[in-house]
C-alpha cells in the first residue's frame, strides 16, 4: 500500500514537467496531484521553452523528456549550469546508462504507472531531505574576511567573495553565481545577507549584488556581465544612492 504522506517534504516541491507529447503530459500532471508537497510549477512541450522558464523562475525537479525535436533531454541537461533534480519520463530504454552519468534521480519508462512514479518522487525526497539535514548542520557555513566555506551538495564548497557575482534567492535556498559556477545552499536570503561585506547590496527580495561586479544600472535594474537584474521598488532609493556615490 502506498503511502503519500511519507513524501511530504519540510517545504512545497517545485515541479516542471517538458515533453513534447500532450497525453504524457496529463498523466503526469495527474501523478503530481496525487501526490501531497510537489506543486507543478508549469509544462512545457519543449526544452527551450524550458530553459528560458528556468531562468526566471527556478524549480526543484524536471520530469523530462528525452525524445524531443530541437533540443534533446539529454542535451538540456548538459546546457544547465546548476541543473534540479531530473526524473527522465521516456519511451526509449537505450538512453539509459547515458543518463545515469549525468546524476538523474531516475529514469522511467513510458507509459508510467502511478507506482512507479511515486517511487521516482520518494527517491528525490529522500535525497532532498538528506541535503536539508546536512545544511542544518554547525558547520554548514564558515566566514572569514576573504570568503564563505557553504554546504552544498555533500561538499563544504568554499567561496571567495570576489568571484562572487550575485546571489539569488530560491525559497529556502540560496544560488550562487560566481564568475565559474553556480552553487546551491540551503539557507534564507536575508540570512546569508549577515554573512556578506559590505560591498554587497540588497537590490531586491530575491537578489543581492556585488558592486564591484556591476558593469551598468538604470533605475529599473542592474546589469551583471549580460544578466539584467531588476531592483525592487522598496530598495530604489537606497540603490541609488549608494551607487550614485560610489
Amino acid at each position: 500500500m502506498i503511502d503519500k504522506d511519507t513524501l511530504i517534504p519540510n517545504s512545497r516541491i517545485r515541479c516542471l514537467i517538458v515533453d513534447d507529447e500532450p497525453l504524457a503530459i496529463q498523466l503526469i500532471e495527474g501523478h503530481i496531484q496525487q501526490i501531497p508537497g510537489l506543486e507543478l510549477i508549469s509544462s512545457y512541450k519543449n526544452a527551450l521553452e524550458a530553459f528560458e522558464s528556468l531562468k526566471k523562475e527556478p524549480v526543484d525537479l524536471i520530469f523530462l523528456d528525452i525524445h524531443m525535436p530541437v533540443l534533446t533531454g539529454i542535451d538540456f541537461v548538459k546546457s544547465l549550469q546548476a541543473p534540479p533534480g531530473i526524473i527522465f519520463t521516456t519511451a526509449y530504454r537505450n538512453y539509459a546508462a547515458e543518463s545515469y552519468e549525468l546524476n538523474v534521480i531516475d529514469y522511467l519508462i513510458k507509459p508510467i504507472t502511478f507506482t512507479r512514479f511515486f517511487k521516482a518522487v520518494a527517491k528525490f525526497t529522500n535525497q532532498h531531505k538528506q541535503l536539508d539535514r546536512q545544511a542544518e548542520t554547525p558547520i554548514a557555513s564558515h566566514v572569514s574576511n576573504d570568503y564563505i566555506y557553504v554546504n552544498s551538495n555533500k561538499k563544504h564548497i568554499k567561496v571567495e567573495f570576489d568571484q562572487i557575482l550575485y546571489v539569488e534567492s530560491i525559497k529556502d535556498y540560496v544560488r550562487i553565481h560566481t564568475i565559474k559556477q553556480n552553487i546551491i545552499t540551503k539557507d534564507k536570503i536575508s540570512d546569508f545577507e549577515k554573512k556578506l561585506p559590505a560591498v554587497f547590496l540588497r537590490i531586491h527580495r530575491s537578489f543581492i549584488v556585488n558592486t564591484d561586479k556591476i558593469t551598468a544600472f538604470t533605475k529599473q535594474d542592474i546589469e551583471i556581465k549580460e544578466r539584467e537584474i531588476p531592483i525592487g521598488r522598496s530598495y530604489k532609493d537606497e540603490i541609488l544612492r549608494r551607487l550614485g556615490n560610489s
